[in-house]
C-alpha cells in the first residue's frame, strides 16, 4: 500500500462491529498512518423514537447492540453502506455471513479499486456442485479486492471492557500485515499476523459449529468431562476439514487465538452455546431462541453446520465428520439433543492409536 494515510471505514455494527469499532476509532486517531475519521455502516432501525445513527452520533454509544460503551467520537454512523465505503483504503467487513453477498453487489464499482479488505466475519457460503466458499474469498471474487481475515477468543462484551485477550490476523501480504496490526493492536487486545489465511478464517467458522455442541451437553447436564470430549472431538474435526479440503495448511494455526482459544472461549461463553443450551432445556425452536436472546443479532452456528452439511453429503464424507454432522441434524430437527453421545461415542478417533 502507497505511504499515504490510510482511510478505514467498517461495514457493519453489532456488538462485534462496534467493539471493534471503538478499537479502530482509537487507532486511527493517535497513529498518523491513518486519517482520523472511520465511517461504520449502520443498518439504520429506531430505537425508542430515533434513528439509530443519530443515538450513535450524539451520544458516542450503540445503545442496541454495545450499550454502556463509548465509542471514540471520531467514529461516524452511516446508514448508507455505499457512502461509508467509497472513499475507503481499508474496509473492514463485520456482519453475518448470509448477507455478504447483497452487500457487495451494492458496494461493486463504488470504492476504490486499491482498496483492501479485513473480514471479521465467521462463517461459509453454499457454491454450486456441493462445495462451500470462504466469505474472503467471496468478497475478493465480487469486488476484486484483496482480502485478509481477522478471527480470535474475542467475545464481543469482554473486548468492549477491555480485558486483555489474543487475536490473530490471516494475512500473505507481508507490508500490509503490519499495517493491519497497528490499527487493530492495544494493550489489551495483542495481536498476532500469520499468513495460513484460509486456516485463520476456517477455525472461525467451524468453531461455532462446536460451540452448538457443548451447549447441547451443557443443556443435558453432562457436565465437564463431556463438554472437553465435545471440544477435544470437535478440534479434531476442525483439524480433519482442513486437512482434506483445503490441504497445505500449518498445525500451529490451530494453536493461534484463531484456532484452539476461539473454540475454547465460544464453548463456555458464546451466544452459540448459550442459545443451544437453551435449545435443550426449553424445547424452542432455534428462530425463536434467537429472537428472544439475542436482540436482533444473527446465531452463526446452526447456518454454519447446514452450509458444512451441504459439502460433507455431496462428497459422502458425513461419517467422517459424525459431530459436526449431528449437530447440524439436531438443530434441523431430524436428531434429539439426547442422541447427540450416542452418534459420537464411536467416533474415528476412538481407536487404538499405536
Amino acid at each position: 500500500m502507497a505511504s499515504q494515510k490510510k482511510k478505514v471505514a467498517i461495514l457493519g455494527s453489532g456488538n462485534w462491529g462496534s467493539a471493534i469499532a471503538k478499537i479502530i476509532g482509537s487507532n486511527t486517531a493517535r497513529l498518523d498512518t491513518f486519517e482520523d475519521t472511520v465511517n461504520m455502516y449502520v443498518f439504520e432501525e429506531m430505537v425508542d423514537g430515533k434513528k439509530l445513527t443519530e443515538i450513535i452520533n450524539s451520544t458516542h454509544e450503540n445503545v442496541k447492540y454495545l450499550p454502556g460503551h463509548k465509542l471514540p467520537a471520531n467514529v461516524v454512523a452511516v446508514p448508507d453502506p455505499i457512502e461509508t465505503a467509497k472513499e475507503a483504503d481499508i474496509l473492514v467487513f463485520v456482519l453475518p455471513h448470509q448477507f455478504i453477498p447483497r452487500l457487495c453487489q451494492s458496494l461493486l464499482g463504488k470504492i476504490k479499486p486499491n482498496a483492501v479488505g479485513l473480514s471479521l466475519i465467521k462463517g461459509f457460503d453454499k457454491a454450486e456442485g456441493g462445495g462451500i466458499e470462504l466469505i474472503s474469498h467471496i468478497i475478493t471474487k465480487h469486488l476484486g479486492i484483496p482480502v485478509t481475515v481477522l478471527m480470535g477468543a474475542n467475545l464481543a462484551g469482554e473486548v468492549a471492557e477491555e480485558k486483555f485477550c489474543e487475536t490473530t490476523i490471516g494475512c500473505k501480504d507481508k507490508e500490509l500485515g503490519p499495517i493491519l496490526r497497528d490499527l487493530i493492536q492495544t494493550d489489551y487486545f495483542r495481536v498476532s499476523v500469520v499468513d495460513d489465511t484460509d486456516t485463520v478464517e476456517i477455525c472461525g467458522a467451524l468453531k461455532n459449529v462446536v460451540a452448538c455442541a457443548a451447549g447441547f451437553v451443557d443443556g443435558l447436564g453432562l457436565g465437564d468431562n463431556t463438554k472437553a470430549a465435545i471440544i477435544r472431538l470437535g478440534l479434531m474435526e476442525m483439524i480433519k476439514f482442513v486437512d482434506i479440503f483445503y490441504p497445505g495448511a500449518r498445525l500451529g494455526t490451530f494453536f493461534e487465538s484463531c484456532g484452539v482459544a476461539d473454540l475454547i472461549t465460544t464453548c463456555y461463553g458464546g451466544r452459540n452455546r448459550k442459545v443451544s443450551e437453551a435449545f435443550v432445556k426449553t424445547g424452542k425452536s432455534i428462530e425463536e431462541l434467537e429472537k428472544e436472546l439475542l436482540n436482533g443479532q444473527k446465531l452463526q452456528g446452526p447456518i454454519t453446520a447446514d452450509e458444512v452439511n451441504y459439502m460433507l453429503k455431496a462428497k459422502s464424507m458425513e461419517p467422517k465428520f459424525p459431530l459436526f454432522t449431528a449437530v447440524h441434524r439436531i438443530c434441523a430437527g431430524e436428531l434429539k439433543a439426547t442422541e447427540l453421545i450416542g452418534q459420537i461415542k464411536n467416533h474415528p478417533e476412538h481407536m487404538v492409536k499405536y
